[in-house]
Parts: structure tokens; sequence; C-alpha cells
């Protein structure tokens, strides 16, 4: 399987190359996520040198706290990017991806805040809110 992926927001305003290996899917369950979504995230990690978009023009930023901004495409709504400020990678929303991906669930953060209508039964490892290796706002 290449390390190569592209992908799109819906309409195709927004599309993007990656290279490199990405890291295994987070879904963060924190409010911020549900509230943008509508569920939770599903997310990879994409270093900034290895991520090409065009389109740029029609994402619209959206700085949700002093740490992170959220990206999405300002034609038709696709939930994009998360991007912390101080951080060399953007993490890339994992449903954007054109298949076949390879990706695989990693783990599952800020279950403490979950949505009550559903469960996680997955059987991956489960954090109230982060760990050590992923840097969220506190």
């Amino acid at each position: 399987m290449s390390d190569n992926h592209e992908g799109s927001c819906l309409c195709g305003a927004v599309s993007f190359k990656t290279r490199g290996a990405l890291r295994g899917v987070v879904y963060c369950h924190c409010s911020q996520c549900r509230k943008q979504s509508g569920h939770f995230y599903a997310a990879t990690n994409v270093p900034n040198a290895n991520i090409v978009v065009d389109g740029a023009e029609n994402i619209t930023w959206y700085a949700a706290s002093s740490f992170a901004k959220r990206g999405f495409c300002n034609t038709c709504g696709s939930l994009l990017f998360w991007k912390p400020g101080d951080q060399d990678y953007v993490s890339v929303m994992a449903g954007l991806f054109d298949r076949p991906t390879e990706l695989q669930g990693e783990c599952h953060i800020f279950v403490a805040d979950k949505g009550d209508y559903y469960s996680i039964d997955d059987g991956l490892p489960r954090f109230e809110k982060s760990t050590p290796s992923i840097p969220v706002a506190e």
C-alpha cells in the first residue's frame, strides 16, 4: 500500500494530497467535536510538510479555543481539519480520504464527554481526557 493519499470535501472545492504514513484514527468525543460534527471526530494526523491543500481559499478557520482552530469548507460545510496553533501537524478528518486508506482506529479520547446516546464497545483504548502523546486544549 502506498503512503500517498488523496481526499476532498463533499463538493470538491477543497482537496488535498498527503505523503508518508498516517497515524491511526483517534476518535474524539469532546463537547467541541460533538457540537461541530453532530457526533464525534475521527481523525488522523499529517505533518504540515507532508500535506498539500488545493482550494485553501475555500476553507474557513474557526478559532474554537486559544489552543486550536477548526477548518471547514465554506461551500459545502464539510469538516476538514483541526490545527493546534503551536504544533507542526494538522489533524485531517478520516472520512475525507479516498479509499483505500488502510487506516485503523487507535483510541478514543474525551470519553467522559461522549454523547449519552451511543456506546463505545470496539475494544480500543479509552481515555477520560487525552493521552500524553496527543496534545489537546485543557
